[in-house]
């Protein structure tokens, strides 16, 4: 017999959760028939999925293999049940780094609903390294990064450039005047955490070229280091979109740096393995035509 499309959403759901009791609440349903799917499944196909590791399981070889044919599956399933509606209003699940998901996309997102108000968007925002787990794990249908990713599963195609500035406070010593190298690297520093695509430029482009001066405090957030920095704890590089609204303002001041300000390319990161569906495919499009109107 072949697997039903239960089997392949208990399979597909433990694949990413790592736990039967967790996959079957993800999907509404008891442990005890997700575990009966499952291996219903695994004896079917008459190979293990996953390696047991106590509570928890792995996906093997096997699992890894057949699991974006799994979830293919299940996505033409879902459009079929949407033929007869508006098949661009299918959910969309995207990820995407702070600076993207804070300032960039919730405008491109209202767009959207308003052309498709039955339409559902989830939108889950951490830095580029989470961003980029989220779809290579099928988690999300498409990442908008800031950063670097470096994986054979998934595809990186620029969307847009993105212009970052060095700011102070207007108190700041340096506010005001032209900042040598010297001066950069002797002051306080405040930067992303690693694995943030905003730290990944600001070490390459700057940090590095003043002799990896150790920053003096770290932040999570882009939106926290720009309050700290407005503070005056120190110095710091951020994309314009995060500061821009603050050094109109006049809380934040652009200081003229001796090494250049970088710019960098912001991306979308989409799996190899997924075929893309018509409404997430439409999105994307928007999406490039707000980057090209910008």
């Amino acid at each position: 017999m072949r697997p039903s499309l239960h089997q392949l959403e208990v399979f597909v759901a433990v694949a990413r959760d790592g736990s039967v009791r967790v996959a079957a609440e993800r999907l509404s349903r008891s442990q005890s028939a997700a575990s009966m799917a499952l291996a219903d499944l695994e004896t079917r196909l008459g190979q293990p999925l996953f390696d047991r590791a106590g509570k928890r399981l792995v996906i093997n070889a096997n699992g890894r293999r057949l699991l974006p044919r799994a979830i293919a599956l299940l996505d033409h399933a879902a459009e079929f049940e949407r033929a007869s509606g508006d098949e661009l209003a299918a959910p969309l699940r995207l990820s995407a780094s702070l600076t993207i998901g804070n300032h960039l996309l919730p405008p491109i997102i209202a767009r959207w609903r308003a052309a498709h108000p039955s339409a559902y968007v989830q939108l889950n925002i951490g830095n580029t390294r989470e961003a980029a787990a989220a779809v290579l794990n099928f988690d999300v249908d498409a990442g908008f990064v800031e950063g670097s990713v470096q994986h054979e599963d998934l595809q990186l195609r620029t969307w847009m450039r993105d212009r970052m500035v060095v700011c102070a406070a207007p108190t700041h010593p340096l506010a005001g005047r032209r900042a040598s190298v010297a001066m950069l690297a002797q002051a306080d520093w405040i930067v992303r955490e690693p694995g943030s695509g905003t730290r990944e430029t600001v070490d390459q482009a700057l940090l590095k070229p003043l002799g990896w001066p150790r920053p003096t405090m770290e932040c999570g957030s882009s939106e926290a280091i720009r309050v700290a920095v407005a503070a005056g704890a120190g110095i710091s590089c951020l994309s314009h979109h995060v500061v821009a609204d603050a050094l109109a303002a006049g809380t934040l001041v652009a200081l003229r740096c001796a090494i250049k300000p970088p710019t960098r390319d912001l991306s979308v990161v989409t799996h190899r393995d997924r075929r893309l569906s018509p409404g997430v495919s439409a999105f994307l499009d928007l999406c490039t035509a707000a980057a090209a109107a910008s």
